[in-house]
């Protein structure tokens, strides 16, 4: 796990009071008699960097020191990787995929290891990254594990049923801060419609790509334009015309809409992305996100195959659009 430092430049501060406000972990951070920041206790800092992200006048960094905390997983005992053909048949549908669809991004494997559960034979991160910035570097061809401890985002920890939620974020205050909701209130209803797994249930997140993980995962998510996102949708229903309801808001868009709503309703689902994920990443604004159950795997590679035949060709040539146009 990575250790933080906080610098404050005492003459450059406005003593507005914004990184006290917008730090979500209790204990690290404190206004002063002159109403700048007081750096209590920086071992509990995950590097989230909310509080220098908002400084008006960056007079706040945080910065991981090089040195780290000693791995508690060093000396575990790690989980067989996957079977020589499971792995071929992931390598395939991942080619087929990424082929009929034209993706620039790899489908991402995404596990959520539970607590009594080997940890996969996976490196840990040098530097806490938060859960969106992971799927992001996993879709570049990254393998990551990361208990809570490597995470930076306590919001995604929470949700994934690792830790407890900060009383900030379990009230929604936060997201008043940010000005992402009118009030308390509002913050408060979509913090209690968010689904979540139960505390202390799973120890750490694992990501790859498809093509690359070395556990089965519980969802694989694919990043792509909104023409992509459709194909597969009707890949999932050529075969039944099958309509689906999606579950999206622009909140906790990688942990909640891509991952927990396909993993907690077996079903697909979509999500435009979110503040933070959009924040913190190099995404790109004309990208998406569907989260799939493994399972139905086999159904997209299927109906993708039988779709490149001739519907996607021909509505990626504007067949019904005249040459003059």
């Amino acid at each position: 796990m990575a250790d933080y430092r906080i610098d404050h430049d005492a003459n450059a501060c406005m003593r507005c009071g914004l990184c006290v406000a917008f730090c979500p972990i209790p204990g690290i951070l404190e206004e002063g008699e002159d109403g700048g920041p007081v750096i209590l206790d920086t071992e509990e800092c995950v590097g989230c960097r909310t509080c220098s992200g908002n400084c008006p006048v960056r007079a706040l960094s945080v910065e991981a020191t090089g040195e780290e905390i000693d791995d508690p997983f060093a000396d575990e005992e790690r989980a067989e990787p996957l079977s020589a053909a499971l792995h071929e048949q992931y390598v395939q549908w991942q080619r087929i995929i990424m082929e009929k669809l034209g993706l620039r991004w790899q489908p991402v494997a995404v596990g959520l290891i539970e607590k009594d559960e080997l940890l996969p034979d996976v490196a840990l991160p040098p530097e806490n990254l938060r859960f969106c910035q992971a799927m992001m570097a996993a879709r570049r061809g990254a393998s990551i594990l990361m208990p809570p401890g490597k995470h930076s985002c306590p919001d995604g920890t929470s949700i994934f049923g690792m830790t407890g939620v900060p009383e900030k974020l379990a009230t929604g205050e936060i997201y008043v801060l940010f000005h992402k909701l009118v009030n308390a209130e509002a913050a408060a209803n979509m913090v209690a419609e968010r689904p979540t797994l139960p505390e202390k249930s799973r120890r750490a997140t694992y990501v790859a790509p498809l093509a690359k993980c070395v556990r089965e995962p519980e969802v694989v998510v694919i990043t792509g334009t909104p023409e992509q996102m459709m194909w597969l949708c009707m890949s999932m229903s050529y075969y039944t015309g099958h309509r689906f309801d999606f579950h999206a808001s622009g909140y906790n868009s990688m942990c909640v809409e891509a991952v927990l709503y396909p993993l907690m309703e077996d079903e697909p689902n979509i999500t435009f992305g979110c503040y933070g994920c959009r924040a913190a990443s190099d995404i790109g604004e004309d990208m998406m996100f569907m989260g799939l159950p493994t399972h139905l795997l086999p159904t997209v590679v299927e109906g993708l195959t039988e779709l490149a035949k001739k519907a996607i060709p021909d509505s990626r040539n504007k067949i019904y659009v005249d040459p003059i146009m």
